[in-house]
């Protein structure tokens, strides 16, 4: 059998999740699936045209019928309605609660194997929305959150030092949101701990600029998101599982009391490999760390009970 991969909205962050993935060729054949028929058709071609020139063959179809989503082994959701500037993700949950809930129902009935990656903002409430309506073990749904809010800190810090990202170690967990927890004990940059190269002032506007990594770039854009990094994060992850690495990355996952954390999705360093998520890992957090990692779990419970009342009064 092909090895078949999914994503679900063909906009920018759908879009260039696809290509990416076709031209790392992850995956024998990507489905790219919107409403919008023509777009997702179009830019499928477009990437097809663009193998022959950048050296991949994979396959890659446009389409509008969840039909073609059939047996797909990963899943990727980007769709719905995006964060215009001043918006939170908190505003955008009922709204994409609706896009997301009809299109987990489709994937369940034709990909009942598939392991889910949840894109979709609110992050955190959205997969947390997919496993409740799917009945997915915990393993078959996780959420792109802290792949990029990491890839941003290191960024951050690289600048910082002037210095190349690559020698940059970092971890970032919690919610993908202002309550997101960097944790400075793990950032290490060439072996060295963070704390010895930056004051702790300059370290903590490093902290905070990664906070609003995305906000900063909506402000830039004035219409549209984030979509390069937030891709290239996908991709990483869906490698993970493909190629069964056991990477531990930090993901949007469901914890059932590790971190002292319980039935509530939030960004924990998780193990991934061909079953999906394969556990949580536990790391030496700090005492501050680990209270401001709860302190972002009791953040994320109110949306987690909004989606309760949701399904409850469909």
């Amino acid at each position: 059998m092909r090895t078949k991969i999914t994503v679900i909205g063909a906009g920018n962050v759908g879009g260039t999740t696809a290509h990416r993935l076709a031209e790392k060729e992850l995956g024998e054949e990507i489905v790219l699936l919107d409403a919008y028929a023509g777009i997702a058709r179009g830019k499928a071609l477009d990437m097809v045209e663009a193998g022959p020139v950048c050296g991949y063959s994979t396959k890659v179809l446009g389409t509008d019928s969840f039909e073609d989503v059939k047996d797909s082994y990963i899943t990727i959701i980007t769709a719905g309605f995006p964060r215009r500037p001043g918006m939170t993700r908190e505003e955008l949950l009922l709204t994409n609660a609706e896009v997301v809930k009809k299109i987990v129902v489709e994937v369940v009935r034709v990909a009942p194997e598939t392991i889910i990656i949840m894109v979709t903002n609110p992050l955190d409430a959205m997969a947390y929305l997919a496993c409740r309506v799917s009945g997915f073990p915990r393993e078959r749904v996780i959420g792109m959150a802290g792949v990029l809010d990491s890839a941003r800190l290191r960024t951050f810090v690289a600048m910082e030092l002037g210095i190349s990202a690559e020698n940059v170690q970092a971890m970032v967990l919690g919610s993908h949101g202002e309550t997101m927890v960097a944790i400075p004990s793990l950032t290490t940059v060439a072996g060295v701990p963070v704390s010895e190269l930056i004051p702790k002032e300059r370290l903590d506007a490093v902290i905070e600029r990664t906070r609003k990594g995305g906000q900063e770039i909506l402000e830039l854009l004035k219409t549209g998101s984030t979509f390069y990094a937030p891709s290239a994060a996908i991709a990483k992850m869906v490698e993970a599982i493909l190629k069964d690495k056991k990477e531990i990355l930090p993901c949007t996952a469901f914890c059932q009391g590790e971190y002292g954390i319980r039935d509530i999705f939030i960004g924990v360093p998780v193990k991934l490999g061909r079953r999906g998520m394969e556990g949580i890992t536990s790391l030496p957090l700090t005492p501050e760390e680990l209270k401001a990692l709860q302190k972002s779990a009791a953040a994320i419970r109110p949306q987690c009970e909004e989606i309760e009342r949701f399904l409850k009064g469909q």
